[in-house]
């Protein structure tokens, strides 16, 4: 492959690793699950080294059209699927970077809360809202993406938008100062502070637990301090005096980390609000724990 005038010689797997945090974000973020968010990026690659390269004046663009396409089919697969999810269902939880808290935009693009409403919306709807809201794409562009005309992108931007923020929950991003209302609620619950743990959660507060029916989880929310707080401390008298808590930081929200002879138990992801937890994100299904470890870089790109 040649390189186009003026710009240095790049191999289709060089533009697909230059932009690969980019499609992997929107990847997630259409799909709520790493493991096929990284199957769509391999089909994608696939789809991208057949491609005659020279003939590509923009390799980000046609990569994000490719990805989208990829991850439009894979989500209408997945809707069915979820359909018969047993318990309640939560996005894959990635592990992000702290910088990724820095971009509020980014962060509460991926947080749980704002996952939760994404998969409320059709597929289309979902695509375009992510490209547009948070990646900052124009309806024309997108058009090109979704395969409608930018007039009926434009109306489906505006209905996504209204959904989602009728239903969207406070976010603030990981901050030493969240940390600490999470490290405090943690001493309470381990201590048995009862007044103190309830005094951290909000009236609103809500508790969802996703054990995919291969582990013991909530099957439904937990909604109201008193309940909440019960739970907590019902879960935490299960634990051995093997089990450590770690702190971490996942979807771009502060988490703890439940890990038992070397083995993720379980982790907690921990939406807060005027220096109340308003939500509990409980993670313990096996299957979404494999990339736990890993801190997956997220980027937004520059438009």
């Amino acid at each position: 492959m040649g390189s186009r005038r003026g710009e240095p010689y790049m191999t289709a797997e060089d533009a697909f690793t230059e932009h690969r945090p980019l499609l992997f974000t929107l990847a997630y973020e259409m799909l709520g699950s790493a493991a096929d968010a990284e199957d769509v990026l391999q089909e994608s690659f696939l789809r991208w080294s057949a491609v005659d390269q020279a003939t590509v004046g923009h390799p980000r663009a046609y990569l994000v059209r490719v990805v989208t396409r990829q991850a439009l089919n894979h989500l209408r697969t997945l809707r069915a699927r979820r359909e018969e999810y047993v318990g309640t269902w939560l996005p894959e939880p990635i592990r992000t970077a702290p910088e990724v808290s820095e971009d509020v935009i980014l962060a509460e693009s991926v947080s749980m809360a704002m996952m939760l409403v994404l998969e409320t919306l059709n597929p289309t709807e979902r695509a375009v809202f992510v490209l547009h809201d948070v990646f900052g794409y124009t309806h024309g562009e997108i058009a090109a993406s979704v395969g409608k005309t930018e007039v009926t992108v434009r109306q489906i931007a505006h209905r996504a938008r209204r959904h989602v923020h009728a239903r969207r929950r406070r976010f603030e991003p990981d901050t030493d100062a969240t940390r600490q209302i999470v490290q405090r609620f943690l001493h309470a619950a381990t201590s048995g502070e009862v007044q103190t743990l309830m005094d951290l959660l909000a009236p609103d507060v809500v508790q969802i637990s996703d054990g995919g029916g291969k582990v013991v989880a909530a099957r439904r929310p937990i909604t109201g301090p008193a309940d909440v707080a019960r739970f907590v401390l019902g879960v935490l008298r299960t634990t051995t005096t093997e089990t450590r808590i770690e702190h971490a930081t996942y979807n771009g929200m502060p988490a703890a980390r439940f890990v038992t002879r070397g083995e993720l138990d379980w982790l907690v992801a921990f939406e807060i609000h005027d220096g109340r937890i308003t939500g509990l994100y409980g993670m313990r299904n096996p299957d979404k724990l494999h990339r736990a470890e890993t801190v997956l870089p997220l980027d937004r790109g520059g438009n």
